[in-house]
């Protein structure tokens, strides 16, 4: 199933949790092999919109919030570099809105 194009990519979630340096669950040191960096919030979020929200999703399981659902794509950065990865979506139920979660290496 293609997800809704105008699904919800919240910027604090680029920002304050995809490009932020965490000591658990660190995700931006695999961004920065991309080209990513703190700076770059609005060019990630577009690159997410363009990149992997148009792919086919599958269902992949619920939440006490909604369904959720998983695509798998490449995502090129600002440097040329390309990565296979997972992004992770859910369909909240009590808004109908389709939000943007997370993205991991697809390994």
């Amino acid at each position: 199933m293609l997800l809704p194009r105008n699904s919800l990519i919240a910027p604090e979630k680029i920002a304050g949790y995809l490009l932020a340096r965490r000591e658990k669950g660190d995700k931006s040191g695999l961004l920065a092999l991309l080209g990513y960096r703190a700076e770059d919030a609005a060019r990630l979020e577009a690159d997410i919109r363009s990149q992997l929200l148009p792919r086919e999703a599958s269902e992949a399981g619920r939440t006490p919030y909604g369904r959720k659902f998983v695509s798998r794509g490449s995502l090129t950065g600002p440097n040329g570099r390309s990565l296979l990865v997972k992004s992770v979506w859910m369909y909240e139920e009590v808004t109908g809105t389709t939000k943007f979660i997370t993205l991991y290496t697809n390994q």
